[in-house]
């Protein structure tokens, strides 16, 4: 009887000991599965960074950086010649600011080549997996619908985010070596605003692609209106806003100053639709702490005013609605695409 007994109560014991170790097993499997989210937004990111649009894109913007920056390290010492130069406390801000004329300055080589990264990493983010057949399979998966769309935007999202800012902080130890200074703490977050504003701007291409990706059915077609809508707001909308003041504009009333601040202003109003017209105000604020307003001024308001770098408190309140209204822009272009493809019948080939 002792021995059936202690025979029983050792196969209880071995039954506990199992189960609690299979138990603890299964915690730790769980704990290593991966949520399907994030499981299409590591195979997102992988196809971004290995595609050969996004070295071609990543040779071009990381060549005009390294020039840009070259410019500004060859020409430092211009750039500092004027003793009245407010921002002669700012220097490691010249590096992405300053350009003698050859090249254009890291801050103007992101407002041009920002734009075509947004729109080569999302121009074909929907429609070339439906030509493909494979949305239809992914779909068939036990997933949720929009989990595709979201890790879409939130893998080029990443890729763009470690983009700039490995190529921001490049040009700092870049910087740091050739020049054997270190920003100063101002200098340094002045620095990490300007880059989150830059993913922001891409950011907004991104989302303005994808929504032509979900509602044309060829890449080519969505890829070309992401370029028309980049070329009209660069070059076309400021020729139309120009023609609207002129038609406008009093000719009998120019002679007024307030008159003509008034329409200053309407065209300040008016060149703020653009993105890039944001993106160019918010970055020269932020990386010129000289810039002390960003529309016109009168003698009055000017009359006693000390010249002087404004603090990063200030910078950040003048261009917090331009990050807003580049936030805003971004939602709507993802909502226009989020929606339709939610609804959106799908099916296999």
């Amino acid at each position: 009887m002792s021995n059936g007994t202690q025979g029983i109560q050792l196969t209880r014991s071995g039954s506990g000991i199992l189960s609690w170790l299979t138990g603890k097993g299964e915690k730790k499997y769980s704990a290593k599965v991966t949520k399907p989210f994030w499981v299409i937004v590591e195979k997102e990111i992988s196809d971004q960074v290995r595609s050969w649009r996004f070295v071609i894109l990543l040779a071009i913007i990381a060549l005009t950086t390294l020039g840009s920056l070259y410019t500004a390290l060859t020409n430092i010492n211009d750039a500092l010649k004027a003793v009245t130069d407010p921002e002669k406390a700012f220097l490691f801000l010249k590096l992405f600011t300053y350009s003698d004329g050859t090249l254009p300055s890291f801050i103007v080589f992101v407002s041009f080549l920002g734009p075509l990264l947004g729109i080569g990493l999302g121009f074909d983010a929907v429609n070339s997996e439906q030509n493909r057949g494979t949305l239809s399979r992914i779909l068939a998966q036990p997933i949720h619908r929009d989990y595709v769309i979201n890790a879409k935007f939130i893998a080029s999202l990443i890729v763009i985010g470690f983009l700039f800012f490995a190529l921001g902080f490049l040009v700092m130890g870049i910087g740091m070596i050739a020049t054997g200074l270190t920003p100063t703490p101002e200098e340094f977050v002045r620095i990490i605003f300007f880059l989150f504003v830059n993913v922001l701007y891409v950011g907004f291409w991104l989302n303005l692609s994808i929504f032509f990706s979900v509602k044309f059915k060829q890449p080519a077609t969505s890829a070309l209106t992401g370029i028309s809508v980049w070329i009209f707001f660069s070059i076309f909308y400021s020729m139309i806003v120009n023609l609207i003041m002129k038609a406008i504009a009093s000719p009998a009333l120019l002679i007024n100053p307030a008159y003509q601040i008034y329409l200053e202003r309407i065209k300040l109003a008016l060149m703020r639709f653009a993105p890039n017209v944001l993106f160019s105000e918010a970055t020269s604020t932020l990386m010129m702490p000289s810039v002390r307003s960003l529309g016109p001024l009168t003698m009055e308001q000017l009359s006693g005013a000390i010249p002087g770098p404004l603090p990063l408190s200030q910078s950040l309140l003048l261009v917090w609605p331009h990050i807003t209204a580049l936030i805003a822009a971004s939602v709507v272009c993802f909502v226009l695409a989020y929606v339709p493809f939610m609804r959106r019948e799908i099916r296999s080939r």
